[in-house]
């Protein structure tokens, strides 16, 4: 499944509507500490393990498309 993902920084929250994901992250965006804590998130949300959430762009971005894999 292909999400896309809007990324705000200094909140905590997820939120899924349809194939659409906004997640707060505390974490900074420096040497992909933030990416690291959106992919636990989501994997968490969906159940599933942090190896079958994949960032398929958007690694420096506000805007990111994921796959997660089943």
């Amino acid at each position: 499944m292909i999400y896309k993902v809007t990324v705000e920084f200094s909140k905590e929250f997820l939120k899924v509507d349809k194939n659409q994901i906004n997640i707060g992250v505390k974490s900074k965006p420096v040497k992909g500490e933030a990416n690291k804590e959106i992919i636990k998130k989501i994997a968490k949300h969906f159940k599933t393990s942090t190896i079958n959430v994949k960032i398929k762009s958007g690694h420096k971005s506000h805007e990111k498309i994921i796959e997660i894999l089943q």
